[in-house]
């Protein structure tokens, strides 16, 4: 590569670096990932940094060009090989890497891939992204010549996640890979469980061949769904492209949102750490920070977005945090970070530890009237100016809102969300009420906002 470089300033977001293959994204960009990773790492004294990479095809032509910049800035590579995003974190602990980065592209379109990265044990994002891309523009590289260590992690990771399963009543489990890159781990996982395990779309396949690896769009689990009422399981379990992210239904096919399942997972918690952190993010249901409260947990109402969940959980040393997304993170006997192949085991531990099952948990949980993530387009120069303005005006009411992500305004209805997408040129909103027509009324209420603000409102 050239001594400078330049990316398409579109890859460069909030919580990692992501781009359409030969269009925005292509493998000089790789290589200068790697030389300017490199370059952060030697200036931090850190001499190597753990590398992984899904089952996209394009992921093995980027792990060789990333890796070829990451050399030539003079750190070592451990080479993890192909797995789960979780896997690549967990190398950086087990390793002690000063620093890690995994070549994914989540759930997202086969055409598309990007980089996951932490440096020093923290994850890499925000402005420290837009300060690599100077970094690389400026071509203020270190060099030298590291090596490339080969070290297959697979068995350790499986054993390390095994060693915190405790086994109950067999249970009967339905798991959704969505062919992404947790089909080898599960099946060494599931190998180890009591109990009876039927898995679907195991098989790596980048091409995503059966249905997207999204496990929050409901329609992606309509095949976990059909099977786990099939076969009469106790619950399924799908996770998303890379493994970072989980879904879960119930016994009888209903689906449990983030909010749900971080409810259901505080319990066991709260009974260990009375008083404890729950954090959750600002799309989560009152009904999760209401039953953190009845637990005796301190429930935290964060911004969106795992890495500065990641960084919260940090700084409040709080053992258990989530968002809608389905990142879930526990610092209880593990190490911070969302690892959805984890938070299932934990969850199955709950499960097969008692005699309540997942239907009844879900049934004890108050029943809200809301509406999904809602998305609606707006320019990226736009749509932080537009909730400025909108909190301005709630400002100027004297409404009740928090504006810790965006607004978030509380009435005798319920609540209503809009926030800016840090990732995407949309607004983002949600509603929640006790009933139908609070639910009509706090709609309303959000439409008026954006209309006042001069946003063009769609209708919900």
């Amino acid at each position: 590569m050239t001594n400078t470089h330049s990316f398409n300033p579109t890859i460069l977001r909030e919580y990692d670096i992501r781009g359409i293959i030969e269009e925005t994204l292509f493998e000089a960009d790789a290589e200068a990932i790697g030389r300017g990773l490199g370059t952060l790492l030697r200036r931090g004294n850190y001499e190597n940094v753990a590398v992984g990479y899904d089952g996209r095809s394009t992921s093995p032509t980027l792990k060789s060009a990333l890796v070829k910049g990451l050399t030539e800035s003079g750190v070592d590579v451990f080479d993890i090989g192909m797995g789960p995003t979780p896997m690549l974190y967990f190398a950086t602990y087990a390793l002690k890497a000063g620093g890690g980065i995994m070549i994914t592209g989540s759930h997202n379109p086969p055409s598309h891939n990007g980089f996951k990265m932490m440096l020093g044990g923290k994850s890499f994002y925000g402005q420290q992204i837009q300060e690599l891309g100077a970094l690389c523009a400026a071509g203020d590289f270190e060099g030298g010549k590291g090596q490339v260590i080969d070290k297959p992690l697979m068995a350790d990771y499986v054993a390390r996640i095994l060693q915190d399963f405790t086994a109950g009543r067999d249970l009967s489990v339905v798991w959704d890979c969505g062919n992404g890159s947790t089909g080898e781990a599960l099946r060494q996982v599931v190998a180890k469980l009591p109990g009876r395990h039927v898995l679907l779309f195991d098989e790596i396949d980048g091409t995503f061949p059966n249905h997207h690896p999204d496990p929050t769009v409901a329609e992606n689990l309509e095949d976990l769904i059909r099977t786990v009422k099939g076969v009469d399981a106790d619950l399924g379990i799908a996770f998303d492209g890379d493994g970072d992210r989980i879904g879960v239904v119930d016994g009888l096919g209903r689906i449990l949102w983030g909010d749900q399942l971080l409810a259901v997972l505080s319990k066991e918690i709260l009974e260990n750490s009375p008083g404890a952190a729950i954090i959750a993010d600002v799309k989560a249901s009152q009904i999760l920070f209401d039953a953190v409260a009845d637990l005796g947990g301190k429930p935290v109402m964060w911004k969106t977005g795992h890495s500065l969940i990641k960084s919260k959980m940090q700084k409040l040393g709080a053992p258990l945090a989530g968002e809608m997304s389905g990142h879930i993170f526990y610092n209880d006997h593990y190490y911070g970070y969302d690892d959805a192949l984890y938070v299932a085991l934990r969850l199955l531990n709950i499960i097969g530890g008692g005699s309540t099952s997942l239907e009844q948990m879900r049934d004890a949980l108050p029943e809200m009237t809301n509406t999904p993530e809602l998305r609606f387009a707006c320019p990226d120069e736009e749509k932080f100016g537009a909730v400025t303005r909108i909190q301005e005006n709630l400002a100027a009411e004297g409404a009740n809102y928090s504006d810790i992500d965006g607004v978030r305004v509380n009435t005798d209805d319920g609540w209503w969300l809009l926030r800016a997408s840090n990732t995407q040129a949309v607004l983002v909103a949600r509603c929640e009420a006790k009933d139908d027509p609070g639910l009509t009324r706090l709609k309303s209420q959000l439409q008026s906002a954006l209309k006042k603000a001069g946003v063009e409102a769609p209708v919900f």
